[in-house]
């Protein structure tokens, strides 16, 4: 790239400082959540050296300050390709498919993400994107409604639109075209309190799905959600009531874990907002919420297949009364989930970045294989650390959404995926996550096992 161009990674982090700032003037009970994960965080660092050496020999302490995920719904496959081209900007690419629909809420979605382990480090900002499933509503004639209303909007302001355009054609954007793209993307994330649709639309739509009103009654994909990353999340659930957020009643995802696996989300109930309806009506709408996450190590197929498993074992469980009693279920039935990275790595159930040791020499086998992978690590050659699980889980996600919708589950949209149609309306395809995490642990130990190599 041009030296005389922002880099994508710098954009990125732009935009997500700026979007964060926007939502704790939208949402003050955003900021409260930012400054109870800080605080959870130092104290489960002051408590733990030992992972405070890995976070930093990794260069993930680093980012835990910054790491935010966040969520938007759009419309019209026009919305979804013209979002794919501004996120593309900023370095994210879309990762992953996942269908909602299964679970009873009518969309379909990606993750916009940075994919390489330098962006990554440098701010791992993704924003999870949900497209409408328009032809999943029945009705036909609130359907076609609801299509006409959205093809009147444009949710990207003209200037973006250029700026956008401008970056395509000449590989990126001066320090002057970065800011104002920042400050024009940033609008198309904005909250509005006026809508689009008179109150008796708002309703009609409303009685359909609370998402689909969400989705069409406004000018664009107002932010949902933002989501700090915490190390105990299990803290902040518990802490949450005590500075006046009222937390969701159960933490999604797998239980607390010696290694914590993929990703555990928890949320503060949506806001009631005021509103005021295109007939100049008044009415409350609500949708926007806080979340947080924990993330842990990345799965392989085969340690994917095993959680699916017991998740799906856990799920024929009677329902338990509180987080506690659903946390406990949850432990009982992964005890059959190896829960130390040495077998997670030896049993090929996670990913793993590999690293020469410092001033270590080996002898390198003619063949690398399992054991003799092994063999290096317990000589001290090579070290490896668990890879972050940088997406996300279609079962937690409907939890998210379903426990900010008054738990609405419509069992009519459970249908059959359509990864083809999405990527239709994207304009791309999406990048396989599996896929892409073994090939950053191949280039890993790859490059490693070079440095070994030269030292012989």
């Amino acid at each position: 790239m041009d030296a005389a161009y922002v880099s994508a990674d710098d954009i990125r982090d732009q935009f997500s400082k700026a979007m964060s700032a926007m939502y704790q003037q939208e949402v003050p009970q955003y900021g409260t959540l930012l400054s109870l994960v800080e605080s959870v965080n130092h104290d489960v660092l002051a408590e733990d050296a030992d992972l405070a050496h890995t976070l930093e020999a990794s260069d993930e302490l680093a980012r835990l300050s910054v790491e935010r995920h966040g969520a938007i719904r759009v419309g019209l496959p026009e919305e979804l390709s013209l979002l794919r081209r501004m996120f593309a900007v900023m370095g994210m690419h879309p990762v992953g498919y996942y269908d909602l629909a299964a679970a009873g809420v009518p969309v379909h979605s990606t993750a916009f993400r940075p994919v390489d382990d330098d962006a990554l480090k440098r701010n791992p900002f993704r924003v999870f994107t949900s497209l409408l499933r328009l032809e999943l509503i029945e009705n036909t004639q609130l359907r076609e409604q609801a299509r006409e209303i959205l093809s009147r909007r444009e949710i990207v302001t003209p200037e973006a639109q250029a700026l956008i355009a401008r970056c395509e054609k000449q590989g990126g954007l001066n320090a002057d075209d970065a800011e104002a793209f920042v400050q024009a993307a940033l609008n198309t994330f904005r909250w509005h309190h006026d809508a689009t649709v008179d109150r008796a639309t708002y309703d009609r739509l409303h009685q359909e799905h609370r998402l689909i009103a969400d989705v069409v009654s406004f000018r664009g994909p107002h932010i949902n959600h933002l989501t700090p990353r915490t190390l105990d999340i299990d803290a902040v659930q518990q802490r949450m009531p005590s500075v006046g957020i009222d937390p969701k009643a159960v933490i999604e995802g797998p239980p607390r874990r010696r290694c914590p696996i993929l990703l555990r989300q928890t949320s503060f109930k949506a806001l009631e907002e005021t509103i005021t309806f295109a007939d100049s009506v008044a009415g409350h709408h609500t949708a926007r919420f806080g979340e947080i996450e924990q993330r842990g190590v990345a799965l392989t197929q085969k340690g994917r297949a095993l959680y699916d498993q017991l998740l799906a074992q856990s799920q024929q469980l009677p329902p338990a009364k509180d987080n506690s009693a659903h946390q406990a279920q949850l432990a009982e039935v992964f005890q059959a989930f190896p829960d130390d990275h040495a077998t997670l790595r030896r049993e090929g159930l996670a990913f793993f970045h590999y690293q020469a040791v410092p001033d270590t020499n080996a002898s390198l086998p003619a063949q690398i294989n399992a054991d003799t992978l092994e063999a290096l690590i317990e000589q001290g050659a090579l070290s490896c650390q668990p890879m972050i699980y940088e997406d996300f889980l279609p079962v937690s996600a409907a939890g998210i959404f379903q426990s900010n919708l008054g738990g609405e589950q419509r069992d009519e949209y459970a249908s059959q995926a359509n990864q083809a149609q999405f990527e239709r309306d994207l304009g791309a395809a999406v990048i396989d996550e599996i896929a892409l995490y073994a090939q950053r642990q191949q280039a890993s130990l790859d490059k490693a096992l070079a440095v070994l190599g030269g030292r012989c």
